[in-house]
């Protein structure tokens, strides 16, 4: 087992826990996992490696039958389940929508249980459905069966966060949607992350979702064993052993190329006086409508998109403020990917 640096004040802690039923099978074995305070921790393995085991133990639908798991430093076992489950979001696959409700009611769940006056309820659904994108006005009234899987994922979402949980779980939460709308929900959700920091413990399969949405990723092996625990670009550059490499598969190379950022040197910079050979590329597209460029920051992927399409093998790399700062070859492209399989840089 390989883990990078744990968090010196864990959120949640997973100490020692395990689980073993009652014919012998152990679904973890004995585990020990930190997430940080505002970290988005993903969880990854195949079938039977404890994932969702882990993931129900931090609310009590399932008991350890050894160790801790802690929640702010409290044994979460000695806490009283309701009011517990009442301060976790907690979002899965087929989503749990009540029929019978609209999507406000759905959202409304949790404030009301709390007591939450009308006002006050009704701004914080308002509040959530624009913050993933939904119309209050439009979609507030409607019913679950009236909507896309999609749309039914981020009501959600939308629910688990409606009484400002500091920790959200979820269970394979874009499972169920097609693959275009499962990508946009992922990209929607890392930007509610990124812009509120709650902690979130997400459980998948998919080491694609696992690497694009999480800032630390656990690779699970069967009965819960803790294979490896790093940041995405470390665990794609530097595997630590032979079952992360094949749970990973072949396309490492392709996955860094979607977490791996363009930075300056990464590009061939002209003189000042704007002379060379690698000032003309700059000069011709910024002259030529529709010619490809990128910008410091983009993805690798998106450059090397970007390479393919380019007539004469190099695309302008334009600055934040729109100006060119030089040009990406084939060849600087080859020294990025070289630099973060050497760094893991994300």
């Amino acid at each position: 087992m390989t883990q990078t640096e744990t968090p010196s004040e864990a959120l949640i802690r997973f100490d020692g826990v395990g689980m073993t039923y009652a014919d012998g099978t152990v679904a973890v074995g004995h585990l020990d996992l930190d997430v940080a305070p505002h970290e988005l921790l993903t969880l990854v393995g195949p079938s039977g490696s404890g994932k969702s085991t882990l993931l129900r133990m931090v609310n009590r639908l399932v008991e350890p039958t050894s160790g801790r798991v802690l929640l702010e430093g409290e044994d979460v076992a000695r806490m009283d389940a309701a009011r517990l489950r009442r301060g976790i979001g907690y979002v899965i696959q087929d989503v749990g929508l009540f029929p019978h409700r609209t999507v406000a009611q759905n959202v409304a769940t949790v404030p009301g249980l709390l007591g939450w006056d009308r006002r006050r309820t009704r701004e914080r659904v308002e509040e959530l459905l624009t913050l993933v994108r939904l119309d209050p006005a439009v979609h507030g009234p409607r019913y679950p069966q009236e909507l896309s899987g999609g749309q039914r994922q981020r009501v959600g979402v939308a629910r688990a966060l409606a009484t400002h949980p500091k920790v959200m779980l979820m269970d394979e939460p874009f499972g169920a949607v097609d693959p275009e709308g499962r990508r946009s929900l992922q990209a929607e959700f890392r930007r509610i992350h990124d812009e509120l920091g709650t902690t979130v413990l997400l459980v998948t399969h998919d080491i694609d979702e696992a690497v694009m949405l999480g800032d630390r990723v656990a690779v699970l092996s069967q009965g819960g064993r803790l294979e490896q625990l790093a940041p995405p670009a470390v665990l794609l550059s530097r595997p630590a052993n032979a079952f992360v490499e094949g749970f990973i598969g072949d396309a490492r190379a392709v996955k860094l190329l979607a977490l791996t950022e363009l930075v300056r040197a990464d590009v061939e910079v002209s003189s000042p006086a704007g002379a060379g050979p690698a000032a003309e590329p700059a000069r011709r597209a910024a002259g030529t409508p529709g010619a490809p460029t990128v910008r410091l920051g983009d993805t690798l992927s998106s450059a090397f998109s970007a390479l393919a399409t380019a007539e004469d093998g190099a695309v302008t790399v334009m600055d934040d403020g729109g100006s060119a700062v030089g040009t990406l070859t084939p060849d600087g492209l080859h020294a990025a990917l070289r630099r973060a399989v050497g760094t893991g840089a994300r």
